[in-house]
């Protein structure tokens, strides 16, 4: 047997024994077990600097094992992104996948400042960093195998990157933001109030050269074009897992893969969990969600 075959093996027999004790479906084996090592092509893992109008953004690549090239995956974290979904990445590299996560203009350390339209720029320039043909070979990166995985905000950003790019594989949302649909209702004075005590007051503080108030003004002069329902035409051709949980995206979530549905998008594919928008106890079952999908592509 050989060595591949043997950790298939182990993490088969290891899935087994999850599923007896938890009543489960298997996980993939890359949620739950390490490749056999790759000694000549190593994992391994990059700090990178991606410019964006002017900035040299922070960014790491998780460079999966083996000679490559291999399919990519960016992966957007949200507002403000405590929760960077590093997890994922590391499970997208175990199977394969080599994963480039990044922060905005902006926020937690990357220079300049923040606001949804930097983060909508420097999201499109993580993806010309990644299909730029010196990083491909660099990294052995796959580039037209490009997936884009967005959690909460990331998951606008996704979307929008991917209704705009039709080169994208395919599509991956976790509790996808609707900003264009909640930016309609700051012209709420109580919406307003409302946010910014349950949200925004708190997600500005690592955030550099904004404020509550500028990036809800912001939400409401680009409502209209930031609806992401408006982003199902583009859509209606590619692959989508939307994913969803308790915190009151799932709405909008639903509306989206209905109306990619309605434009005849058969590959849109819809799984919710009962958790909290960070997945904070399912989140072998969010990898697993994810990986299995990437690895049906």
């Amino acid at each position: 047997m050989t060595k591949l075959k043997s950790w298939r093996a182990s993490a088969l027999a290891l899935a087994m024994a999850f599923v007896g004790t938890a009543g489960l479906a298997a996980p993939p084996a890359a949620v739950i077990s390490d490749p056999p090592a790759d000694k000549a092509h190593p994992a391994a893992m990059d700090y990178v600097r991606i410019r964006s109008h002017g900035d040299l953004i922070n960014g790491v690549l998780y460079r999966a094992s083996g000679a490559g090239p291999h399919p990519v995956v960016l992966l957007l974290h949200g507002f403000p992104g405590n929760e960077q979904n590093l997890d994922l990445a590391q499970a997208m590299r175990r199977a394969g996948y080599s994963v480039l996560t990044m922060h905005y203009r902006g926020s937690w350390g990357s220079p300049g400042t923040f606001s949804f339209t930097h983060a909508i720029e420097d999201t499109d320039a993580a993806i010309a960093f990644l299909r730029d043909a010196a990083n491909a070979r660099k990294y052995a990166l796959d580039s037209p195998r490009l997936f884009l995985v967005g959690h909460s905000m990331g998951g606008f950003m996704a979307a929008r990157a991917t209704a705009h790019d039709p080169a994208i594989a395919g599509l991956v949302l976790i509790s996808p933001w609707d900003i264009g649909k909640d930016g309609a209702a700051f012209s709420s004075p109580a919406a307003r109030k409302a946010a910014a005590k349950d949200e925004f007051d708190d997600d500005v503080i690592p955030l550099a050269g904004t404020s509550t108030d500028k990036l809800m003004d912001e939400a409401l002069a680009n409502a209209k074009a930031w609806e992401f329902v408006g982003y199902a035409p583009a859509l209606r051709t590619r692959p989508v897992l939307l994913v969803t949980a308790d915190d009151g995206n799932g709405p909008d979530s639903h509306r989206l893969a209905e109306a990619m549905q309605k434009l005849g998008n058969k590959a849109v594919i819809e799984t919710h969990f009962a958790t909290d928008h960070p997945y904070s106890d399912h989140r072998i079952a969010l990898a697993s969600a994810v990986v299995g999908w990437l690895q049906r592509r």
